[in-house]
Order: structure tokens, then C-alpha cells, then sequence
């Protein structure tokens, strides 16, 4: 696959909303993520996911921000999506301070460092990732005894579906994540003076 299928725009050709939520993620974290500047090409695309990604992953709710990032290594590295579980990754070790968590849910999550609620969460993620049409009352139940709602549910469904979306997207455009994503949550960083 040519990475460069479908290069990444100048920050300056984007019009000016995008570009200016790109320098802002730029002024936060230091450098701009190849997805952003992968979808900015198609500006309503872009719009449109930034915008559903936001309503999932930072909303408040039942899940942490720490487990949702779970949902999304654990079934990206399912996908085999590598920008995904290398750029969620860096955000799961940063979030539980816990710099082994990821690797552990992006190879085999059944043996990842998790409580039995987290692991009820990621069972029921993979499923709706890999083979949603097994998804049962007995999968809800399962749930519900490790203290999910019904919303829960569906919040842990949607990050899962839209995280396959995505991980089918970044491979077959062959978006290679950020050199920064792999250090990130592994070594202290730096204090500034």
C-alpha cells in the first residue's frame, strides 16, 4: 500500500475553520495528527467525524474517557488498524497513567490488565466490532450485571462501530500514525522551565 495514496494537505489550502481547529491541536499537542490532516481534504467528511468522534469520546456518561479509549485500541488492533492503536494507544497510557494497557488490549485484551467491569465492556465491544449480528439479551444482561446501563451499552456499540469505520478507512488509505503517538504515555515528559 502507497502511503501517499492520498497525501496530506498544507494546513494553509484548508479552509479556515478546519485550519484553525488544527492549529489549535497543534498548539496543544506540538504536532497535528495525520488523520486530521487525512480527512481534511474532504472538509464535510471531516466535519462530520470530528463531530461524531467528539460526541462519543468526550462526552460525560457511565464510561470514563480512560475506558472508552479501551473500547478503541482493544477493537483497533482487532481491525489490525495501526494508526488507531498506536494513536489511541498513546492517549489510554495517558489517561490510566498505565504505560503496559494498551499493548496488552491491542494484542490480546483477554489477558489485559482489567477489573471484571472493564472486561464485561471490552467482551461486549469486540463483539459489536467483529460479529454484531450475535449481539443477544444475554450480552445486555452481562452488562448490566457489572453495573452498565442500557446507555452504556449503546455508548460502548457506537464507539465500537464508529472506531471500525474508522479502522477500515485508515488502512485502506494507508494512514501511518504520528511519530509523537509512541512515546507518548510510556516516558515522563519533559517539564518545562
Amino acid at each position: 500500500m502507497n502511503a501517499d495514496r492520498y497525501p496530506l494537505p498544507a494546513l494553509e489550502a484548508l479552509p479556515d475553520d478546519i485550519r484553525d481547529q488544527l492549529v489549535a491541536v497543534q498548539q496543544k499537542a506540538g504536532f497535528v495528527p495525520n488523520v486530521f490532516l487525512k480527512l481534511a481534504r474532504r472538509p464535510a467528511e471531516f466535519r462530520a467525524f470530528v463531530g461524531y468522534h467528539d460526541a462519543l469520546m468526550l462526552k460525560e456518561g457511565g464510561l470514563t474517557k480512560g475506558e472508552r479509549e479501551m473500547i478503541v485500541v482493544a477493537t483497533s488492533g482487532a481491525n489490525e488498524c495501526l494508526y488507531c492503536v498506536v494513536a489511541h494507544g498513546a492517549i489510554l497510557r495517558i489517561y490510566e497513567k498505565a504505560p503496559l494497557l494498551a499493548d496488552q488490549l491491542a494484542i490480546n485484551w483477554r489477558k489485559a490488565d482489567l477489573t471484571p467491569r472493564q472486561h464485561a465492556m471490552i467482551g461486549f465491544a469486540m463483539k459489536v466490532a467483529l460479529d454484531s449480528r450475535e449481539v443477544d439479551d444475554h450480552d445486555f444482561r452481562e452488562l448490566h450485571a457489572h453495573g452498565f446501563s442500557d446507555e452504556d451499552a449503546w455508548d460502548i456499540a457506537s464507539i465500537a462501530a464508529f472506531f471500525a469505520m474508522s479502522n477500515r478507512l485508515a488502512n485502506t488509505v494507508g494512514m501511518m500514525p504520528n511519530a509523537e503517538f509512541y512515546l507518548m504515555g510510556r516516558v515522563p515528559r519533559e517539564k518545562k522551565a
